[in-house]
């Protein structure tokens, strides 16, 4: 097969591959830095070698991105304040299918941040099974592993994520119009209105990265997210332009000031107030976004 025909079949695999990746990794860079040495390892192979292209794939994506876990934790043990995802644009599909409430949930911020918490191997097998449907037998074939250890590790995974308070996902349009309420609170300063989107027990979690202004630990409670948000806005919000995207499969909250792209903050919902906000200024993991944005 010649080299274009190679790079061509490989496209098409791509974004599956990417989306893969970045659910294991919760890094867009990094998923894409995964997917294209896994393009290096494709164009090296021998053909014979690939009886199914998309499997292999898989397998090589899954294991770049087992090797870069391990590392991946240690640096986040020492990250300056709390460590969240990178945020993706997903309106026009950047990572796959999200048309119902699992599949959008696979790529939720607070899922990726609770899979932390698992083991590389853990990771690995919970995703593939739960937001591609491999079935035990394949998940064991991508791993190595025996079947009956598959079955141990998605067995721990599911405890650990089932674990988090029991969500119950409003319908897309409900929770963007919860995002529109909030934002047009936030933009007039109507702290009354502003109070009456959030739950009781609201969690408030931001990440500078030690790279901008951003409290070191969440701010929970109403109350004290009220003065919170109160204190950010009439410290940096003037001039700051308020806009809504679906972000991680829902709709989030972007903030521009002079055309530069500041913050996406992505909600939690339940029975109609948001119960936790998640806000990445860390210049650094927006860039994907921007480039999003710019149709890069």
């Amino acid at each position: 097969m010649t080299t274009p025909a190679l790079a061509a079949e490989f496209e098409a695999h791509r974004p599956r591959m990417f989306s893969l990746a970045y659910r294991l990794l919760g890094s867009a860079d990094e998923a894409e830095d995964a997917v294209q040495d896994a393009y290096l390892r494709w164009s090296g192979a021998r053909r014979e070698d690939i009886e199914q292209p998309a499997a292999w794939l898989a397998k090589v994506v899954t294991n770049l991105c087992l090797n870069r876990l391990t590392s991946a934790r240690a640096r986040r043990e020492s990250y300056v304040g709390p460590w969240l995802p990178e945020p993706v644009l997903t309106g026009a599909g950047a990572l796959g299918p999200l048309d119902s409430a699992e599949q959008r949930d696979s790529v939720s911020t607070a899922l990726l941040v609770l899979m932390e918490r698992l083991t590389p191997a853990e990771r690995a097998v919970y995703v593939l099974r739960e937001a591609f449907a491999y079935s035990h037998r394949e998940i064991a074939g991508v791993l190595e592993v025996s079947e009956a250890n598959c079955r141990q590790l998605y067995a721990r995974a599911v405890r650990r994520v089932a674990a988090r308070t029991p969500r119950f996902t409003p319908l897309p349009e409900q929770r963007r119009d919860l995002v529109e309420s909030f934002i047009a609170a936030a933009r007039e300063g109507d702290v009354a209105a502003l109070e009456k989107t959030l739950a009781a027990d609201v969690a408030w979690w931001g990440d500078g990265g030690g790279k901008v202004t951003a409290a070191r630990r969440p701010v929970v409670g109403r109350e004290k997210v009220l003065r919170f948000l109160v204190g950010v806005a009439e410290r940096y919000l003037a001039g700051v332009e308020l806009s809504v995207a679906e972000v991680n499969g829902s709709a989030a909250l972007l903030g521009h000031l002079g055309g530069e792209l500041l913050a996406v903050v992505t909600f939690e919902v339940r029975d109609g107030v948001i119960t936790e906000a998640q806000a990445v200024m860390n210049p650094d993991k927006l860039g994907f976004v921007r480039g999003q944005l710019d149709g890069r």
